[in-house]
């Protein structure tokens, strides 16, 4: 029997949400919820979507199993809650809510009501990260660690002609660090747990929008440090590096190439420095392992699992960066590790 899934939102993230879906069978693209109903009817003709609604109370009720959570951040929270207490399953994109508290909220409403939330960020089920982890023992003592994620937005050069769009707006919670920077902070918190501290540096835009940043973070015997930007474009992979060697990313959101270079003298190659190209295959569109994760932790009813606790790290990271930079809510707010 597949499982029913619902769409909440219409942008370019949910059209690569459908294509991901036409390579797991277990899914069925049920319906799709749009505040306007053009749009929704767009988007349904595109993908072959039989339902529309722009009422979100009948959406839950269409006999939905699932939903998938695409909207703007600031909706992220009251809509799963919502879709969580009718008894639905939640994919929630990146980043799961604005801050600590609407995430533990989600979570908390996920187990009360014995539901699977989970954040739909790629690295964390991408089999490259599985490579990564694997890998990491081989280049010695962890020093440091960049990871870097840099995309100039399509919708700047709109924004630098005067026109404000959602991508660009600091009001509904697009800003880069929890657009861009959100996949850096997520994937070293996954790798290295929480840090003993945070430094944060932001550029503003002449809205006070978050453009782009670095966030430093202190580990024991180690310095990782995260560089964002959603207005200029990487050309440096992210790195780790240990003591006897470095691990190379090219893509932290989608890795498709690792390269591990290993020190002269290193225990691995005593006498002379080797590169090595990790072997594996990228997926086309990496949201097909998102998506079966989904569909694992349903089968196995896994309402608490490890990914839920990524996400709540992540978002304290989060918070804490918000409010160096003068972005979060004014109530104090203590980074606590």
């Amino acid at each position: 029997m597949k499982l029913k899934i619902g769409i909440v939102g219409t942008n370019f993230i949910s059209d690569t949400f459908c294509d991901a879906a036409g390579y797991v069978p277990e899914i069925e693209l049920y319906a799709v919820y749009s505040r306007k109903k053009e749009t929704g009817d767009a988007f349904a003709r595109k993908h072959s979507v039989p339902h529309v609604y722009t009422d979100y109370d009948a959406f839950l009720g269409s006999g939905l199993d699932a939903v998938y959570v695409a909207s703007p951040n600031f909706a992220h929270c009251s809509q799963t809650v919502k879709a969580l207490e009718s008894g639905k399953h939640v994919l929630c994109e990146k980043v799961m809510a604005m801050n600590e508290q609407e995430v533990r909220s989600m979570i908390d409403c996920a187990q009360k009501n014995n539901r699977i939330l989970l954040e739909a960020m790629r690295p964390d089920f991408d089999p490259a990260f599985e490579i990564i982890e694997k890998t990491l023992p081989r280049i010695g003592k962890l020093r440091r660690a960049s990871f870097e994620f840099c995309q100039y937005s399509s919708r700047y050069d709109n924004f630098r002609q005067g026109i404000v769009q959602n991508a660009f707006d600091p009001g509904i919670g697009n800003a880069a660090i929890m657009d861009i920077g959100v996949y850096c902070i997520h994937s070293l918190v996954r790798l290295f747990g929480m840090p003993k501290s945070i430094k944060v540096l932001s550029t503003k835009l002449e809205n006070g929008f978050d453009g782009s940043g670095i966030v430093l973070m202190e580990y024991n015997d180690m310095i990782a440090e995260t560089v964002y930007s959603k207005i200029t474009v990487s050309v440096s992979p992210s790195v780790i590096q240990g003591e006897d060697g470095s691990l190379l990313i090219d893509y932290i959101s989608k890795p498709e190439k690792l390269e591990l270079r290993l020190r002269k003298g290193s225990r691995d190659t005593l006498d002379s420095g080797q590169i090595e190209k990790l072997s594996f295959t990228p997926a086309e569109n990496n949201m097909v392992y998102e998506l079966r994760e989904f569909i694992k932790l349903i089968e196995n009813s896994e309402v608490e699992h490890k990914y839920l606790q990524y996400s709540l790290d992540t978002i304290k990271v989060i918070d804490e960066a918000r409010r160096q930079t003068g972005a979060a809510p004014a109530s104090p707010y203590i980074f606590s590790p």
